[in-house]
C-alpha cells in the first residue's frame, strides 16, 4: 500500500481549515487540507434554511475579504456564508482535498503521525484538527423513543414545513433555540420553549453592534471562562435584520415560556422552577453590558446617542410569573420536540495521550501536549473569540508561526 507523505496536514475545510492554510502558505510551509465532504459542509446541511450569522458582515469574517454585495451591517444568510468560504479558498489557493474522512490518527514512536483516511494512509510531521466545535449535537435521553413524539437536534431541523402539524417544545434557549423558536411561532405553530440559564446581549446599543462593545470593552480578550459560564449559551440573533433577543416580547406573541426540561414520565414533561430565575439573570447580564457601555461612552468622551429606554424592562408575562411545573404532551397537542442542546467533541478518531478523563483536548493555545499536533476552532481554545470567523484566523496566525518554527 502506498503512503502519502505532507509535511502539515489540516484535518476540517470550514473556517478553521482554511484560516490554518492561508497562514502555513505565508510562512511557505508545505501543507495539505482534508474535508469530509465539502467546503463549509456544516454550514451547507447542518443548518436551517433562514440561518443567517449572528454577527454582521462587517464582523464575521476573514481580515482580507469581505461579503460580496453584501451590506457590511447586515447579516449574511447561510448560502452567502457558503460562497464566502469557496470563494476564499480559491483566494488563497488552499490546497483542500474533498471527500475524504479521517479515521484514525496514531503518533509514530519516532515522531510524526500515521492518518488512516478513506482515501489511503497520509503520514504527516504535524497535524491540526480544525474541525471545529460543533461535532456531535447532544440530544438528552430525557424522552424515550417509544413515546411516539417526533424528536430531532437543532442539526437537523431546516423549516416549519418539515415538522408534522401541531404545537412545538423547544429545549434549550441560546441563538439557535430562540430563532427556531420564533420562526416556528410566525408560522403559526403554538410554541413551548424551554429556557434555561443564558447571556442576553443587546443587538444594538447607541448605535453600536453588540460585537463592536464586546471589542472595545476587551471582552473578546477573554482568555478563561469562569466555572459559573461553561455552561451558560448566548442568545443572540441576526435574523430579519438583527434584534435583541427578548423573551418577553415572544411571550406576548403567544410563545410559552417553561423552566428546564427536567424529566419525563408518562407522556408529560416536567420542568425545573427556574425559569423566573433564568430571566433575570439573562435581564443582568443585559443590563450589565449597557451599563458597562455607557461607562465607556463616558470615559472616552464618545458622541453615541443615548438609550435611556433600553435600560427600562416590562413586567413579566404570566407563564413566568405563573409558571408551568409540568406539561402533558398529548393534551397541549405537542407532536415535535426540538433540541437547541448544543454540541459536544467527538475525538474518537483521534488516538493521542492529549484528552483529559471527559474527552477534552489538554492543549495551550492549540498546542497540544503531543509535540506536532494542535487544535483550532475550538471555545475558548486562546480566548473568547478563538470558535468565531474572525477569531480563529487569528488563533490560526499563532499555531502557525510555531509549526514554522519547529523546522
Amino acid at each position: 500500500m502506498s503512503v502519502e507523505k505532507v509535511e502539515t496536514l489540516i484535518i476540517g475545510g470550514g473556517q478553521a481549515g482554511l484560516a490554518m492554510s492561508e497562514q502555513l502558505s505565508k510562512r511557505g510551509v508545505s501543507h495539505l487540507v482534508v474535508e469530509r465532504h465539502r467546503i463549509a459542509e456544516r454550514w451547507r446541511s447542518e443548518r436551517w434554511d433562514s440561518l443567517v450569522a449572528n454577527g454582521p458582515a462587517w464582523h464575521d469574517r476573514f481580515p482580507n475579504m469581505t461579503f460580496d454585495g453584501l451590506d457590511p451591517d447586515a447579516f449574511a444568510p447561510r448560502n452567502s456564508i457558503v460562497d464566502y468560504f469557496v470563494a476564499y479558498s480559491k483566494q488563497i489557493d488552499a490546497p483542500i482535498r474533498c471527500g475524504v474522512e479521517v479515521q484514525r490518527l496514531t503518533p509514530k514512536a519516532e515522531g510524526g503521525f500515521v492518518v488512516e483516511t478513506s482515501d489511503g494512509v497520509i503520514e504527516a510531521t504535524n497535524v491540526v484538527a480544525a474541525t471545529g466545535p460543533f461535532q456531535r449535537p447532544i440530544i438528552p435521553t430525557v424522552v424515550p423513543e417509544q413515546a411516539g413524539i417526533a424528536q430531532m437536534h437543532s442539526q437537523t431541523y431546516r423549516n416549519p414545513a418539515q415538522l408534522a402539524e401541531g404545537a412545538v417544545l423547544v429545549v434549550g434557549a441560546g441563538s439557535s433555540g430562540a430563532q427556531i423558536a420564533e420562526e416556528l411561532m410566525k408560522a403559526g405553530r403554538k410554541v413551548y420553549l424551554s429556557v434555561g440559564p443564558h447571556d442576553r446581549p443587546p443587538r444594538r446599543y447607541r448605535g453600536k453592534d453588540f460585537v463592536w462593545w464586546l471589542g472595545v470593552l476587551g471582552m473578546w480578550d477573554a482568555k478563561t471562562v469562569s466555572p459559573d459560564m461553561e455552561h451558560v449559551t448566548i442568545a443572540v440573533s441576526g435574523a430579519n435584520g438583527g434584534h435583541t433577543v427578548d423573551f418577553r416580547r415572544l411571550a406576548q406573541g403567544g410563545m410559552t415560556l417553561v423552566g428546564r426540561a427536567e424529566h419525563y414520565a408518562d407522556g408529560v414533561m416536567h420542568f425545573a422552577p427556574d425559569l423566573a430565575k433564568n430571566i433575570a439573570l439573562g435581564d443582568a447580564n443585559y443590563l450589565a453590558m449597557l451599563t458597562a457601555a455607557d461607562a465607556y461612552v463616558a470615559r472616552e468622551g464618545l458622541d453615541l446617542p443615548p438609550e435611556p429606554q433600553a435600560h427600562v424592562l416590562p413586567p413579566d408575562p404570566a407563564c413566568v410569573t405563573d409558571p408551568l411545573a409540568s406539561l402533558d404532551l398529548a393534551a397541549a397537542g405537542v407532536t415535535t420536540i426540538i433540541w437547541a442542546t448544543g454540541y459536544a467533541l467527538d475525538f474518537g478518531w483521534l488516538q493521542a495521550d492529549t484528552f483529559d478523563e471527559k474527552g477534552t483536548p489538554q492543549h495551550d493555545r492549540g498546542v497540544s501536549r503531543v509535540p506536532g499536533l494542535y487544535f483550532l476552532g475550538l471555545a475558548w481554545l486562546a480566548r473568547r473569540a478563538s470558535p468565531f470567523i474572525w477569531g480563529v484566523w487569528h488563533d490560526a496566525d499563532y499555531l502557525a508561526g510555531h509549526i514554522a518554527a519547529r523546522g
